[in-house]
């Protein structure tokens, strides 16, 4: 499984990058799979420097804040107005109950706008897994404002958990545990923001991995312009036991060992 970071920047789009979107690609029976996690603002620019966003097949919101899915009103502009491109069939678009009416508010002008012309809308829940091709994905809720879930996103034997936006909260901890890599949210500073039940601190991050058991990889994410990585990953580091990894976008990571 490949991952590329399409966009790693917290709350915002920031000067290295767009915000929250992160692709994931498989190979099986004889095509690459691929799908999104998120697809907030600026990440639609970005992923094409990847790949042709007609080519996705499936996007998968862990929230609806606009930094992690408001590209969905481009990419279906993209969908239904490409001269030469027409993807077959509508695209399926997973998120928490209500993805479809907040995606008609953002697209619509004088009034919304329902979208489902190009997007087959599903609602996840808890606990409920659902299957992309050879992925399979374990919405698990989390701690944050708004609904909010992380994923845990199988294949091929290789794990990628990605907390979305989340404070701490025990569920981090099924949804952690033995993956090959966290992707997890660190847009908060210890002793500088005080807001519970929002985001991450890097410390709070590592605690949560450590606590979760067998996690192979730590790699930070949402980040956002005005704090400086090395203090989330310093933080990390004073309670994670090996190298802690930043998000960078436009890099690609191998997921596990290649068959």
């Amino acid at each position: 499984m490949e991952l590329t970071v399409i966009g790693c920047s917290g709350s915002v789009a920031g000067p290295d990058g767009p915000a929250s979107c992160y692709l994931l690609r498989a190979e099986q029976d004889g095509r690459w799979w691929q799908i999104v996690l998120d697809l907030g603002s600026g990440a639609l620019g970005g992923l094409q420097r990847h790949i042709d966003p007609l080519t996705l097949d499936a996007v998968v919101l862990s929230h609806l804040h606009p930094d992690h899915c408001l590209d969905l009103t481009g990419l279906h502009v993209m969908w239904t107005h490409h001269p030469v491109m027409h993807p077959l069939g509508r695209l399926p678009v997973y998120g928490p109950t209500g993805t479809a009416e907040r995606l008609a508010r953002a697209h619509g002008v004088d009034a919304a706008k329902p979208v489902e012309d190009a997007f087959d809308v599903r609602a996840v829940s808890c606990r409920q897994e659902f299957r992309v091709g050879p992925f399979s994905v374990l919405p698990i809720l989390v701690n944050h404002p708004v609904t909010a879930f992380g994923y845990r996103v199988t294949c091929a034997g290789a794990t990628v958990a990605y907390t979305g936006d989340t404070d701490a909260c025990p569920e981090l901890s099924p949804l952690m545990a033995d993956a090959d890599l966290v992707l997890a949210d660190s847009a908060f500073v210890e002793g500088r923001e005080s807001a519970s039940g929002v985001h991450l601190s890097g410390r709070r991050a590592a605690q949560a991995a450590v606590a979760a058991g067998g996690v192979q990889r730590l790699m930070l994410t949402h980040i956002p312009p005005w704090t400086n990585p090395d203090v989330c990953r310093a933080e990390a580091a004073e309670v994670w036991p090996g190298e802690v990894e930043v998000a960078e976008s436009n890099r690609v990571y191998l997921i596990g060992s290649p068959s």
